[in-house]
């Protein structure tokens, strides 16, 4: 056998469940898992997964310990009575907030729709529990309903997954991360004991279910007991833990990376991950791989949370890793592997997501595979860009080409993601199996890389199809001048992907050790200047929107000029409703319609106005916003009047389109000058 058969021969999927369940030793909470950033349970996993990695053979395990705010999520109980005096107990879900009781504490619980501002209107919810039924992967995030019930003066919030995540059964609870503060408490109800609750609370009561507490005719309510310990811990200590097999040629990486932090016990989400990356290092081991690059394994901390009221608050972890612990990995790791979710299909086709720079390499790779129809009918195939869902966006934006096995588009995400039934019933060996043979493939044919392989033309011309040459015009700006630049980067970036290619198989042919060594000697700084550039091609063209989305700088303006001239269109057609659509899809405005003031304004400043320390790799991503929240309450007043005046509605609006198209002006001179940058840097490249 040669040795890409001999590891292969050393995966042994058995060893990799038997980790992945193993990790389900520790947990915060005992009936539901649960082991978050900083916690008792995190550092007992860590120091499993550190013994290890020292078990199987890796070298240099460290663990890399960094500071952030931890989470101790031990128990929320509910209690009530039915009204045929019967018991009922409730295990709640948690998220990311302060919430303490001394045993079990009575509180009224108040029924409130969506829990939108409009649901509060003359109820008063001081020190009472607040429950709502919400869709947050469709309308909106948990931060919002939770600030305006504290706001309210609620004692927590409740919510009720209605579709969107823990649609496989009604007895599901679900988890996100908080992206807001902590003084806002908030727990999950399951939808099976959320409707045996309205159904007390609905239900005519009779006396003696009034005796029980069960039923109050004015508000929906019915009185409860909680005990619940949910303790945030501002500025603790958490820890990525690290393993190296060491490389032979040269001081660049190859790095794999998983989370080991999870919410209930996270069998996909994240351990099966983090047991496949020691499995594939256990058979490179085995198999006695002698690599190239330096191959480092590591297992991240606080992926799913880690910093108090930041929308940024999730890849805590490896933003720290690369970013803090080890900047110097920047401009030194030829690719990042990373795992999410690999025991399951997500679909018919496998997918591999990645940076628009390593597409191209990607799906040479992916079509030297034999996939196997019982695991992937469909197949396999590339994706590109990358999403901020998970730690590889950290790794991105810091200049670490990376990649992750596709996770978001299956019905996994509906159904099991988050929830209690994130389990081993999910297990797929087939699939669990071709990803270890799959991936520790890819680690063998990246180690024969001398250059990265970078395809900068790919993302280039990704960036002069987003700009509207014609808005643009309309706005003052020069769009046809970005495109040709752009244009030109993509034609010299083609050129020099061809030399990389080149140099790349060159090294290939090469027998003797010494050869190799000297060659790769002759490209460190060609290796140094190409990641140089991919590090600006990040910095200087990747940005979010305000739903966390990866677009280019300009996009976001393009949007909300369409919408806003969309909306002035209505306006002057009289018709009301149809501006207000318009307007719901600029920046963050669709929380205007819905909220006070107060929660629009909390959750837009602490994404333009906190340091970078907290907002971590969101930081400068966003760079405008529009308010329009006066525009869309004075809108939504307009709705009720027979023949509204809307002159003045027109002028505030116009106003708005005018300050998007300065902004359009800025970022495409922006663009501009960071297309010409980009052209002196491919300009000046000596390979």
């Amino acid at each position: 056998m040669n040795i890409e058969e001999t590891c292969l021969s050393f995966l042994d999927t058995d060893y990799s469940y038997e980790i992945a369940k193993r990790m389900e030793t520790h947990k915060t909470n005992p009936a539901l898992g649960y082991r978050t950033a900083g916690s008792r349970a995190e550092r007992a996993t860590g120091d499993i997964l550190f013994e290890e990695m020292q078990n199987i053979g890796l070298s240099e395990v460290t663990k890399d310990t960094f500071r952030l705010d931890g989470w101790e999520f031990e128990k929320a109980i509910l209690k009530f009575i039915a009204p045929d005096g019967q018991e009922h107990i409730c295990q709640m879900g948690g998220y990311q907030t302060d919430f303490v009781t001394d045993g079990f504490q009575a509180y009224e619980l108040v029924y409130l729709g969506k829990g939108t501002a409009s649901d509060y209107e003359g109820v008063d919810v001081r020190g009472k529990l607040v429950m709502v039924e919400m869709n947050q992967r469709d309308e909106w995030w948990i931060s919002f309903p939770v600030y305006q019930a504290y706001l309210k003066g609620a004692a927590a919030l409740i919510a009720v997954q209605t579709q969107g995540y823990g649609e496989v059964d009604a007895t599901a609870l679900n988890a996100q991360d908080i992206a807001g503060p902590e003084f806002a408490p908030a727990f999950s109800l399951s939808q099976a004991d959320a409707a045996l609750l309205k159904s007390i609370m609905f239900e005519k009561a009779s006396g003696e279910e009034k005796n029980h507490g069960a039923y109050d005719s004015d508000v929906h309510s019915v009185t409860v007991w909680l005990d619940a310990s949910s303790r945030i811990m501002p500025d603790v200590t958490s820890a990525n833990i690290t393993g190296k097999i060491p490389g032979t040629e040269t001081d660049s990486m190859i790095l794999l990376s998983a989370h080991y932090d999870s919410y209930f016990d996270g069998f996909q989400d994240d351990n099966a991950a983090v047991a496949l990356m020691l499995g594939i290092a256990r058979a490179l081991i085995k198999g006695g791989y002698q690599p190239a690059h330096t191959l480092v394994f590591c297992a991240m901390a606080a992926e799913e949370w880690g910093v108090i009221d930041s929308k940024y608050d999730w890849s805590t972890g490896a933003y720290n890793q690369v970013f803090r612990i080890h900047p110097e990995w920047q401009g030194k790791v030829i690719a990042n592997l990373n795992f999410e979710l690999p025991a399951h299909a997500h679909n018919t086709r496998d997918a591999v997501r990645c940076t628009y720079e390593y597409a191209d390499f990607m799906q040479k790779f992916v079509d030297t595979l034999d996939v196997p129809g019982e695991a992937f009918p469909d197949g396999m195939t590339v994706l590109y860009p990358i999403e901020t869902w998970s730690d590889d966006f950290s790794m991105a934006i810091a200049g670490i080409p990376s990649m992750v096995n596709d996770f978001s588009a299956g019905p996994f995400m509906q159904n099991y993601y988050h929830s209690q039934y994130d389990n081993q019933d999910l297990y797929q060996e087939p699939v669990y199996r071709f990803h270890h043979e799959c991936y520790l493939k890819l680690v063998l044919e990246m180690d024969k890389l001398v250059l990265p392989p970078f395809d900068f033309g790919k993302m280039l011309r990704a960036a002069a199809d987003s700009v509207n040459e014609r808005m643009c015009a309309a706005a003052g700006c020069t769009g046809k001048e970005l495109t040709a630049l752009l244009k030109h980067a993509a034609a010299l970036a083609d050129e020099i992907y061809e030399k990389i290619s080149q140099i790349n198989g060159d090294y290939l042919k090469l027998k003797l050790p010494d050869e190799r060594l000297a060659f790769r000697k002759r490209q460190e700084s060609t290796a140094a200047a190409l990641y140089h550039i991919f590090r600006k091609t990040q910095d200087y063209f990747v940005r979010l929107n305000w739903h966390d989305e990866v677009i280019f700088p300009e996009e976001a303006v393009q949007r909300n000029l369409h919408e806003l001239q969309s909306a002035l269109k209505s306006l002057k057609a009289g018709d009301v409703r149809q501006a207000l659509a318009a307007l719901y899809q600029v920046d963050n405005n669709m929380y205007a319609f819905l909220f006070d003031e107060e929660v629009y304004y909390h959750f837009t400043e602490y994404i333009l106005h906190q340091p970078k320390e907290r907002l971590m790799w969101g930081y400068g991503r966003i760079v405008h916003h529009e308010n329009l929240y006066g525009i869309v309450q004075k809108l939504k007043s307009r709705l009720q009047e027979p023949a509204p005046m809307l002159d003045e509605d027109i002028r505030r609006l116009d106003a708005a389109f005018r300050r998007q198209k300065s902004c359009l002006r800025d970022d495409i001179r922006y663009m501009t000058d960071a297309a010409e940058k980009i052209i002196q840097l491919l300009t000046e490249l000596d390979i």
